[in-house]
């Protein structure tokens, strides 16, 4: 009788060790599955692959970054996403990218067979967010390989006014070295840049002629165009010569000892004769300002004083009368800036060049 309840015993003992070898199986097997989920995610899955591409960014490793599998565009892409096949790509450089930091995934999400990414992040200190489509792409082995299924590039549309030499992020650009018109790029055609996303763009100009503070836009939706448009304002340095000019046409055009002085913005209309040639001088020189006109810029109607010294002879009575007369007129022109980087000033009609 002792030696069955012994056995007994002995039996229920086994049992509960074997039940605790199976909960601990099964616990096990359990973290062995979340382990390998959490890898999964980690290393393989398409967060991973995204993060990836962004911490190529964050390193400025943009050659790098343009290798990831969906990353780079062909014409027949931009085309089909209604962007402009002759986009450039000067952008797609380590020297134009701004620090991209504060990279987090915040969802991934299936749609339509994909899968959708969308990830916060701080461009250049500003925050975003974007959502990139990526697809599986074959095996390595065991693991899945990815690709973007819609490329994470986009386009800035930019605009720049009063000057065709710029910086982007820094990266010095000449608007004839990026556009598809090279040399006869017009100042008013928006240039397409292909740039990474997400990223911070932002355009300066510090020129002897124009500057401006730096005017951004955040690209962080891929394939889209978001346009950009910068206006410079003239120097300091500028607005001087260009007084210095116009100061030296219009004494110029005080040496013709005429009363209407030819393409001069200023003369003397009488109704006799005069008796002496006509003495010009200028009495008060306008004080030019200059401002943007299209992709150039014009010198606003300004006032000046003329002062003139004749004998005027009398058809009626032959009598001869000295005049000392002041002559209030207003300048005004154009001023377009040259290939080579200088400028054509123009007072009042476009025929009548100041300087070139």
């Amino acid at each position: 009788m002792q030696q069955v309840a012994t056995t007994g015993a002995r039996r229920a003992r086994l049992g509960a060790d074997l039940a605790l070898l199976a909960l601990v199986g099964v616990l096990l097997l359990a973290a062995l599955g979340a382990g390998g989920a959490t890898l999964y995610q980690q290393f393989y899955g398409p967060s991973a692959f995204v993060t990836r591409y962004l911490d190529l960014l964050s390193a400025g490793r943009a050659a790098d970054a343009l290798r990831i599998p969906g990353v780079a565009v062909d014409r027949e892409t931009l085309d089909a996403a209604g962007i402009d096949a002759t986009a450039s790509e000067a952008m797609l450089r380590h020297a134009a990218l701004a620090p991209l930091t504060d990279v987090e995934i915040e969802s991934e999400e299936p749609a339509e067979g994909k899968t959708a990414v969308t990830v916060s992040y701080k461009a250049g200190g500003h925050e975003g967010r974007s959502t990139f489509l990526v697809e599986q792409d074959g095996w390595a082995g065991v693991t899945p390989n990815w690709r973007f299924t819609t490329s994470p590039l986009a386009v800035v549309e930019l605009t720049v006014r009063g000057a065709d030499r710029f910086a982007v992020n820094g990266f010095e650009v000449d608007r004839r070295q990026v556009s598809a018109a090279g040399v006869n790029a017009a100042g008013l055609d928006p240039l397409p840049l292909l740039v990474f996303t997400p990223g911070l763009y932002s355009v300066t100009v510090d020129t002897a002629i124009a500057q401006s503070s730096g005017t951004g836009v955040l690209a962080d939706t891929p394939l889209a165009v978001t346009p950009l448009d910068v206006q410079a304002k003239p120097t300091e340095e500028f607005v001087s010569v260009v007084q210095q000019r116009v100061e030296e046409f219009l004494t110029e055009c005080t040496t013709q000892e005429v009363l209407l002085p030819a393409a001069c913005p200023f003369g003397l209309e009488v109704r006799n004769r005069i008796a002496s040639p006509p003495k010009w001088s200028i009495a008060t020189q306008p004080q030019v300002t200059v401002e943007p006109d299209g992709a150039g810029w014009q010198i606003p109607p300004t006032d000046a004083v003329a002062h003139v010294e004749v004998e005027i002879l009398s058809l009626f009575d032959g009598s001869i009368d000295p005049v000392s007369e002041d002559v209030p007129f207003q300048v005004n022109g154009t001023i377009v800036i040259l290939p080579d980087g200088s400028a054509s000033i123009r007072v009042g009609s476009p025929e009548d060049p100041v300087a070139e």
